[in-house]
């Protein structure tokens, strides 16, 4: 297999399940119940299985993308955290506008459990985590 197809695969889906663990602890954090899966699931009208295949195949793609994209335009960043976190706010910048155009062209989407506003930073916290794991698992000679 290709060594960038397989960092990608390997990073997106363990950067998605990490995140995905944050969604899961995050009420015991006082932040709202998030679950990407069905949230996916029902602005699709599909089952939650696809929702979860969804979720852990968009992970992977911003893994690819990180790969072939961010990583050069991030290259002047030397910590591999402070790299992570950056691209992982950018993720999650996208996804917040795909989500609004995904909403739009559904017809709206369900309002969130705890508020906007709580939902927003366990969002961030989860892309942001997301973007640390991706980067810590690429190694610096793929992304060249």
């Amino acid at each position: 297999m290709n060594p960038k197809l397989q960092q990608a695969a390997i990073a997106g889906i363990a950067g998605t399940a990490v995140m995905t663990l944050i969604t899961l602890v995050a009420p015991y954090m006082g932040l709202p119940k998030m679950n990407p899966a069905e949230m996916l699931a029902g602005m699709l009208g599909a089952p939650v299985i696809v929702g979860w295949i969804m979720h852990f195949m968009i992970g992977v793609i911003f893994a690819l993308a990180y790969i072939f994209f961010a990583a050069r335009l991030l290259k002047k960043i030397a910590n591999k955290v402070l790299k992570g976190a950056v691209f992982g706010f950018a993720v999650f910048v996208f996804a917040q506008i795909m989500m609004a155009i995904m909403g739009a062209l559904m017809g709206g989407m369900a309002s969130p459990e705890g508020g906007m506003v709580l939902m927003m930073i366990g969002s961030i916290i989860g892309h942001v985590v997301y973007g640390v794991v991706v980067v810590l698992l690429v190694k610096d000679n793929v992304t060249k």
